[in-house]
């Protein structure tokens, strides 16, 4: 399955890549089912999508017990794909929801980033960068075409994972690119910083690079991309070694006629299953190898047999718990809520196993009975927010195929229910607690949408962010606490939720602060998101809600997880980052776990590596589909050992090892000082640059700045990184912390343009100059800005749109429906109107918020205004109060590189 399709207005664009339906598991028709062998003298098949073998079986030997194989695509497609040609009820008013789109996934991916050749080694900026002892050259010599910028692809690349038994680099996590799995994992699922391993702790500490893996186990594929196998290995359960339970896969080597393997984690030989034995080619491989995935394929899907089952599959459960507030009623977030929830309900998955609840709030906590007879569902209150209950919980979570009808009738007349109402008091913790007692015996998703600064009952919160405010000028250390949770009550709640299988996910529509950092520790520990609206307006925002929420409950994942990652002798983890629970030292718990999160797992060294063997990496998720079916995705990476410093530099992978240094920032936030922050991620760029100058450049000219090639972008992301929204001075406290919440369980393709947005031209012609839907990335400075023209850039959360205060009227009447830049409307609501260029305009903004899976908030920029200001500050390249221009920070840097070599 895809990302979901957006649109604004009746254009039905063509879809990018040929349509597909793939994912963990399909979200409509019936649950999938894993296609036996016809017979049992024969090994299994494998086939396609489509039905056609993928593999072909040879005979196993007699008596042997067949496994089973299926693609990992579900049930069949439907007639109508889930993000394809259905129509939804459009609200009355300017509010309704757009429109979907036909067409096929598009995994999240920001531009093509075209990595260099392995085989290139450096890149110099020559000696305008001032010399040794003299002082530095002015950065306007500096000739701007050296200087390293990001180079869009706007090809497709192809990967094979392993070639000629060795493993292949991965392509820039920013490109497109479709994965042929021919032994490792694609690296949609797992990235390692470096594409080989060092084989000692000395010289991963002399290169200054970060080792650690990237880790999305359900990641949406390329649409192009073969499905993942499903295996069922029967009663018996899946192969695994006896000693450290590492999963079969295509690294574990057979031997003694196939009667034993060796684990390719801990070294030890184990007996081969007897209804799993075959016998070895003259390769010394598996006669089969070629037709079981789980011994050619980096990533399987295997059927859990009882062993992994502690009790039965938990439902899917939704339960939505709604704001009613005084202020989530006038500004009309309550009816957006509502109405965005009532159309999402079709979306769900369908049969006996959906469950649904649904409960409001203000001073008060209102539940519904779903399971009335009668035309209008009962209201049961519960006054008491210090010592909350549930009443009737049987009757108020119910399937959904029982209760639609009551379902949509409640919804639709909750707003007017309330629309009277003057409490402004917000119970939202005794809310939370209270669904969570009516979902404690089967877990599932809470989504809980939050107008107000939760006021009473557990887990109150006060305006911390004025006391805050008033405590900067005595030091930073005051302010600095508004980043943290006020108190441990909600975090006891999270953990508390997590052990019974709930995930908390929170949509805050707001007009003022609301301590996300309080707030979000419900998300972070339950596998949850945050989602923010900040200014909320019903008029232009309510289609952002009714998407965002659409994506959420419809995207690719899984319930009740358990997630561990295994590496070979030598290496070990040293610690997981992301939004889970952690109860024991080796595995993260994961009440849900989606497409979208990102886990970062931090790797160090327990003894030496053998230069030129190969280190393996195991990531095992435990999950439940939203079927009911108990599955492990084990997705498997190993990469070649090297004793070489210049090895480790060609290997390394710019968007990863970015990554780690973006989430590393983002966890000290809330408890360093951001000056501190800065100077920490500074240095971090510096060190990894000395190393590479001092080990491996044969460049003796000390008036040269030398760059690794493959990590040649580096300064220039993290002098973004610096100015970024988390790391600048200044800024609403509650954008930081929701910075910051982001960032922990952000992919890797989403990570670089958060900090390095990307912005093109809109084309004021209405003809594609070459067929592309998105024209060609401009660099960030104003230097590339021309006032005549309009320009969009956004960072995969907003989108800002500058109109250049000389642009024609004409064009400004067809995009904008406006004639003056003046008349730049501070609500804006993209519209279509009938002429190409708004066509092509709403056509290029589909394809943004379809590969970013969010529904992109848009503002209009014009300059001499506040909202011109903020894209200028998104220009990072260009000198501005968070931080000096690129030219400059690249002499900084430079300087600091000399100091370091004069001073040894």
């Amino acid at each position: 399955m895809g990302p979901p399709a957006y649109f604004s207005g009746d254009l039905l664009s063509a879809p990018r890549f040929p349509s597909a339906v793939r994912g963990p598991q399909q979200l409509s028709g019936t649950p999938p089912t894993v296609v036996s062998a016809q017979s049992s003298a024969q090994a299994p098949s494998m086939h396609s999508l489509l039905g056609r073998p993928a593999f072909s079986a040879p005979p196993g030997p007699p008596g042997q017990q067949p496994l089973h194989y299926s693609t990992q695509g579900g049930p069949p497609p439907p007639q109508t794909s889930p993000y394809g040609s259905q129509t939804w009820r459009a609200n009355s008013g300017p509010m309704a929801p757009p429109s979907s789109i036909p067409g096929s996934a598009l995994p999240p991916g920001m531009y093509g980033m075209q990595r260099p050749f392995p085989d290139q080694s450096m890149t110099s900026i020559p000696p305008a960068i001032g010399q040794a002892g003299a002082p530095v050259i002015g950065s306007s010599k500096i000739d701007p075409n050296q200087i390293p910028r990001p180079i869009p692809s706007s090809s497709i690349m192809m990967h094979e994972t392993r070639s000629g038994d060795q493993a292949n680099p991965p392509p820039p996590a920013t490109s497109d690119y479709i994965v042929r799995d021919t032994g490792n994992c694609s690296p949609r699922y797992m990235r390692c910083t470096i594409s080989q391993i060092p084989c000692t702790a000395e010289l991963l500490t002399s290169s200054g690079m970060q080792l650690a893996l990237l880790v999305q186990p359900l990641a949406l594929p390329h649409p192009s991309e073969e499905p993942i196998q499903v295996v069922d290995f029967g009663d018996s359960g899946p192969v695994r070694c006896s000693r450290c339970k590492a999963y079969i896969n295509p690294f574990m080597k057979f031997i003694n006629q196939g009667r034993q393997f060796i684990c390719n984690f801990c070294g030890l030989p184990d007996e081969t299953p007897h209804d799993y034995h075959c016998n070895l080619g003259p390769d010394g491989r598996r006669r089969d190898a070629d037709e079981r995935p789980e011994l050619c394929r980096g990533t399987v899907e295997l059927v859990a047999s009882k062993e992994f089952l502690v009790r039965d599959p938990m439902p899917a459960v939704y339960f939505f718990l709604i704001d009613v507030s005084m202020n989530a009623i006038q500004t009309g977030a309550t009816a957006a809520a509502c109405g965005a929830v009532s159309q999402v309900i079709s979306d769900l998955p369908e049969g006996p196993r959906t469950f649904v609840g649904v409960a409001t709030f203000d001073s008060t906590i209102h539940f519904y009975n779903l399971k009335r007879a009668s035309q209008q569902p009962l209201m049961l209150i519960v006054p008491d927010v210090q010592d909350v209950y549930t009443p009737l919980q049987t009757d108020v979570i119910v399937q959904l195929s029982e209760c639609r009808q009551h379902l949509e009738l409640l919804l639709d007349s909750i707003p007017t229910m309330f629309q009277s109402n003057r409490t402004a008091e917000s119970a939202f913790g005794a809310a939370i607690k209270a669904a969570f007692l009516a979902m404690k015996d089967t877990g599932g998703k809470l989504l809980v949408f939050q107008s107000v600064l939760p006021s009473m009952g557990i887990g109150a919160l006060s305006a911390r962010e004025a006391e805050g405010r008033a405590n900067i000028s005595a030091g930073e250390k005051e302010a600095q606490k508004l980043l943290q949770a006020a108190d441990k009550t909600l975090k006891t709640m999270a953990i508390e939720f997590a052990e019974y299988q709930v995930c908390i996910d929170v949509f805050i529509t707001t007009q003022t602060y609301i301590d996300i950092a309080s707030i979000s520790v419900l998300s972070q520990t339950t596998g949850g998101q945050v989602i923010i609206i900040t200014h909320f307006q019903a008029v232009s925002d309510s289609a952002k809600l009714y998407n965002d929420l659409r994506w959420n409950v419809t995207r690719p994942q899984g319930f009740e997880a358990v997630m561990r990652v295994r590496c070979s002798q030598g290496i070990q983890v040293d610690d997981y980052h992301g939004n889970y629970c952690k109860r024991i030292p080796t595995d993260v718990d994961l009440p849900a776990i989606d497409c979208d999160k990102t886990m970062m797992v931090t790797l160090k060294h327990d003894d030496k590596l053998v230069d030129g063997s190969e280190c393996a990496f195991q990531c095992a998720l435990l999950y439940t589909t939203v079927y009911g079916q108990r599955r492990i995705r084990v997705t498997t990476l190993s990469l070649p050992c090297t004793n070489t410093l210049n090895n480790l530099f060609r290997a390394a992978d710019l968007e990863t090892q970015f990554t780690c240094f973006l989430k590393q920032a983002a966890s000290k936030i809330p408890s360093t000082p951001l000056m501190q922050v800065r100077e920490q991620v500074t240095n971090l760029c510096v060190s990894l640059l000395l190393s590479y100058r001092r080990f491996c450049s044969t460049v003796s000219s000390a008036g040269q700045l030398i760059l690794p090639d493959a990590l040649k972008l580096l300064p220039l992301y993290t002098l973004a990184l610096i100015k970024s929204s988390g790391l600048r001075t200044g800024g609403r406290i509650d954008d930081r912390s929701f910075w910051v919440n982001y960032v922990s369980s952000v992919s890797t393709p989403l990570a670089i343009p958060l900090v390095y947005p990307r912005m093109v031209a809109i084309s004021l012609d209405s003809e594609d100059e070459d067929g592309s839907i998105v024209p060609p990335v401009i660099p960030l400075s104003k230097e590339h800005v021309n006032e005549e023209r309009i320009y969009l850039l956004e960072n995969g959360q907003d989108c800002l749109i500058y109109i250049g205060n000389m642009v024609a009227s004409d064009i400004l009447q067809k995009l904008l429906g406006i004639s003056l830049v003046d008349e730049i409307p501070t609500q804006f609501v993209l519209q279509q109107y009938d002429n190409p260029l708004s066509k092509k305009f709403n056509k290029l903004m589909n394809e943004i918020r379809r590969q970013r899976c969010s529904y992109l908030r848009t503002t209009l920029c014009k300059k001499g205004d506040p909202s011109g200001e903020m894209f200028e500050s998104c220009l990072v390249e260009d000198q501005n109060p968070n931080g000096p221009a690129y030219v400059d920070f690249l002499v900084q840097v430079h300087k600091q590189i000399q100091l370091k070599m004069s001073s040894t």
